[in-house]
């Protein structure tokens, strides 16, 4: 028996990110071996942060925003170098395919200073399995951002581990139902066990991505099969209950004129979890009075516009994802006269973002940013709070 796990905000990243990843794996240090050709590539990258209100953290954790009217100390400085990372890449001719495998880790490993795996896949076929990005997001909507963490509301541009297939611009996969958006622990208080919570079944995921002259566009799907089952925890008050889970991604992108680029993206689901990436609440589900698994209705979207300008682009986004809390109160007590549900009035239901950065390089293998965000949250009980981060990056490829 396995139980959900918390999403990890550590785990989530950027589309631009993505891109500098892809600029310098293209930048490798490339080798034969026999008929494999190998590549080590990585980047060295310092991030350098002033956070104006509440200290925000290592990338941009929502959930350090300070509500308005509470204590907080403001102003914040701190540089790291967690997101540097090292990946190998090895391809090789077999039976008229190409067999591709690729290794790669990073260091923001337990939210910062720890190295952890990021990929670990191998492909051939159209046959794709082990780890990678899940193939719910398609990298489209997302305005290149320098903070790690990335705008809330798209896909969550997260890497689990799958078995997949893909044929032309279609690919379906089967996901770890474990790693995006599993329950908490205990579901709610009627639930003492840490057991309760399992999966039965993997999440299946659908992709279609296609290009039409300047405009490309993505849309996906996701279906899930939650469950809890307290039939060996004598002291909960229910028994076992599941509920299915789905979710729904459409993303597209202009080239407007050839320094011209708008983005928009939606996501929506019912049950989703952290399938929604800076999700305010990344379980999927909550048990009512009654002891039934009732999901999580969330919304998230993006818009956003990237300009060239000189040797970089000027790239400016507003991002928000909301889960709907509405229905899940507290309506009473257990046995023990501790209150039933989750989602008490400061539990949060909304984040926002909103970038202005401009990433440029001066050389090959070289990129520098700067950037300005504005992030927000809100409470169910309606309590809000914001801040302003500065932050710039320094990066050096090979």
């Amino acid at each position: 028996m396995t139980r959900y796990n918390k999403f990890k905000q550590a785990s989530v990243f950027t589309a631009s990110a993505l891109a500098l990843a892809v600029a310098s794996a293209s930048h490798a240090v490339d080798f034969e071996v026999g008929d494999t050709k190998a590549s080590v590539y990585g980047y060295a990258k310092l991030d350098i942060i002033y956070d104006v209100d509440a200290d925000l953290g290592n990338s941009i954790g929502h959930k350090n925003i300070a509500l308005d009217g509470k204590e907080s100390q403001d102003g914040h400085f701190n540089m790291h170098a967690y997101q540097s990372r090292i990946g190998f890449q090895t391809t090789t001719p077999v039976s008229g395919s190409d067999l591709v495998t690729r290794i790669e880790g990073d260091f923001y490993g337990d939210g910062g200073g720890s190295f952890r795996l990021r990929h670990a896949y191998g492909s051939w076929g159209g046959i794709l399995a082990g780890q990678t990005w899940t193939n719910f997001y398609g990298f489209v909507a997302g305005t290149p951002t320098v903070d790690f963490t990335g705008p809330p509301g798209v896909g969550n541009q997260a890497r689990q581990p799958q078995l997949r297939y893909t044929t032309g611009n279609f690919s379906m996969a089967i996901e770890d139902p474990d790693t995006l958006g599993g329950s908490e622990d205990t579901i709610n208080a009627t639930q003492v066990s840490e057991d309760v919570a399992k999966s039965q079944l993997p999440d299946v995921t659908a992709r279609y991505t296609d290009t039409s002259g300047p405009f490309k566009y993505s849309a996906s799907a996701v279906l899930r099969h939650l469950e809890y089952d307290a039939d060996a925890d004598t002291t909960a008050t229910v028994d076992d209950d599941s509920a299915f889970g789905w979710g729904i991604a459409l993303e597209g992108a202009m080239d407007v004129t050839e320094a011209l680029t708008l983005r928009a993206g939606v996501t929506h689901g019912d049950g989703i979890g952290g399938y929604m990436n800076v999700s305010p609440q990344t379980s999927p589900a909550y048990l009512d009075t009654n002891g039934d698994l009732e999901t999580l209705e969330s919304t998230g979207g993006t818009i956003g516009a990237s300009i060239k300008a000189g040797p970089g682009a000027i790239n400016a986004s507003y991002n928000v994802s909301t889960v709907d809390l509405d229905d899940a109160n507290n309506t009473g007590t257990d046995s023990n006269g501790n209150p039933i549900g989750n989602y008490t009035d400061s539990a949060n239901d909304t984040f926002e973002t909103a970038y202005l950065n401009y990433i440029w390089s001066p050389a090959e293998r070289i990129k520098y940013g700067i950037e300005a965000s504005w992030s927000s949250r809100e409470t169910k009980g309606g309590e809000d709070g914001d801040a302003v981060r500065i932050q710039g990056m320094v990066m050096y490829s090979f």
